[in-house]
């Protein structure tokens, strides 16, 4: 094969990874989506919902950061499924990450272009070929800076989290000085406490705010491209964690002192921009929509290194295709991989706009994404879980965040993920089990090519 062995190594440090981190999950995107659906769905135990579900992800996260020490790997949950349950389940682990991030990245390039119209153009925000064609552009961009190099994707990265993370501090911050002298949600200590749910209030508020802090594994997709590729990674991960759970909870708090009922029933999937019009007026509303912009473009970009450094250690390992794993000569990314997830965006993108049953599959596959998350992230803490089994007897804190955490967060995510199917209308399930259970052809497919390369 004429490519280098290994990516870009050593090129990322803690800062850059934490960054990455906190970017993959999207810190803006995610609350102007979601906040809406989880005080809709949780009220004002909205807060208890994020604490308990933040959680159950940090176990996951020491799923990852422990996995990592034992193996670094480009592959996360399939290289470590598949070196502790078996070949077969680490692959259907990396091919619920890639169907996700496929989806995902083609559904979150429609509300970027939204928000790019917006600012510039708001009349042809109606005109789906406009919508269609920015979206296109900001994928190419996006596409251009991933295949250039993993140095100026963290660049482009660190830019635009700071931007977006200035706005964001102003808007707390006056938050916190405006809202309390006239909350529409007078401020209780009960907002944070998780043993006044209902099993099945908990349930509901929990399938949406997995969803909140799904992305900051990233830095371990990265990691054999980070400095200390077995310790950082993990330290990043952490970080990014703390970091993403202090913020959510925040602005849960700030939308439920600043917004009423009504108000956030109105503004949906515009909360940002609703408080940072309330308190600065239409001006500063627009600024608040450059932050969500920002955030859609970085967490795009983050969904792409995941997707592209997933398909290329499979490919790496024989699990799929070898081209995937070809890297440039001179940028040493995964270049074919990168190519591919762009026509595959683009072809998306273009059906969306043409083919109406397309475009509400795009947009009701965002629930799916939820089972796909719980799927190949609780296969990750059960074999972290069973992994360090021997750890149990070791002293608590080694038994706890070696095995009992993560195998506990780990059954739970099923547990969740088998309480939404029969919430799920057929897309949904389509999209999410479907799209995990379709992985059985590429899997059979490549190991008859496998035996058939073996047999000549």
């Amino acid at each position: 094969m004429d490519q280098p062995a290994k990516l870009n190594a050593d090129s990322l440090g803690i800062v850059e990874s934490v960054i990455m981190g906190i970017a993959g999950t999207a810190p803006a995107y995610s609350v102007e989506i979601t906040t809406s659906t989880i005080i809709g769905t949780a009220g004002t135990l909205s807060p208890a919902s994020i604490l308990v579900c933040g959680l159950i992800m940090f176990g996951i996260a020491y799923a990852f950061i422990n996995m990592n020490r034992a193996l670094a790997s480009a592959g996360t949950s399939y290289s470590w499924v598949s070196m502790v349950f078996g070949r077969s389940l680490g692959f259907f682990a990396g091919w619920a990450l890639l169907v996700l991030c496929c989806v995902f990245m083609v559904s979150a390039m429609i509300p970027a272009a939204n928000a790019t119209l917006l600012i510039f153009n708001r009349p042809l925000m109606n005109n789906v070929h406009y919508v269609t064609a920015i979206a296109a552009a900001w994928l190419t961009i996006v596409s251009a800076v991933v295949v250039k190099g993993i140095k100026l994707t963290s660049y482009m990265q660190v830019l635009m989290t700071i931007v977006e993370g200035l706005i964001l501090l102003a808007i707390i911050v006056a938050s916190f000085f405006v809202f309390p002298h006239a909350a529409q949600h007078p401020f209780s200590w009960d907002w944070f406490w998780p043993f006044a749910f209902t099993p099945k209030l908990f349930a509901n508020g929990a399938l949406v705010a997995i969803f909140f802090f799904y992305g900051w594994d990233v830095t371990l997709n990265l990691s054999e491209e980070t400095r200390d590729s077995n310790r950082t990674p993990g330290r990043a991960a952490f970080w990014s964690m703390v970091f993403l759970m202090v913020f959510f909870l925040v602005f849960i708090v700030i939308t439920l002192l600043g917004l009423s009922d009504a108000e956030i029933q109105h503004y949906n999937t515009n909360i940002i921009f609703a408080i940072a019009e309330k308190l600065f007026g239409p001006t500063w509303g627009y600024v608040a929509i450059i932050a969500v912009l920002l955030s859609t473009v970085g967490t795009v970009e983050t969904q792409m290194l995941q997707f592209t450094r997933t398909l290329f250690a499979k490919s790496r390992d024989g699990a799929l295709h070898e081209r995937y794993a070809r890297l440039h000569p001179r940028w040493r990314t995964p270049h074919i991989a990168i190519f591919f997830i762009w026509i595959a965006g683009l072809v998306l993108l273009l059906m969306s706009s043409y083919l109406p049953t397309i475009n509400v599959i795009l947009q009701d596959s965002i629930t799916a994404i939820g089972f796909q998350i719980c799927f190949y992230l609780g296969l990750t803490g059960l074999a972290c879980g069973w992994y360090y089994r021997k750890i149990l007897t070791q002293g608590p804190w080694l038994a706890v965040t070696h095995v009992l955490w993560p195998a506990a967060s780990g059954v739970f995510l099923f547990f969740i993920a088998l309480y939404s199917v029969p919430t799920f209308d057929w897309v949904t399930n389509v999209v999410g089990m479907g799209g995990i259970v379709i992985g059985a052809i590429p899997l059979l497919l490549n190991r008859r090519r496998i035996w058939a390369v073996r047999a000549g």
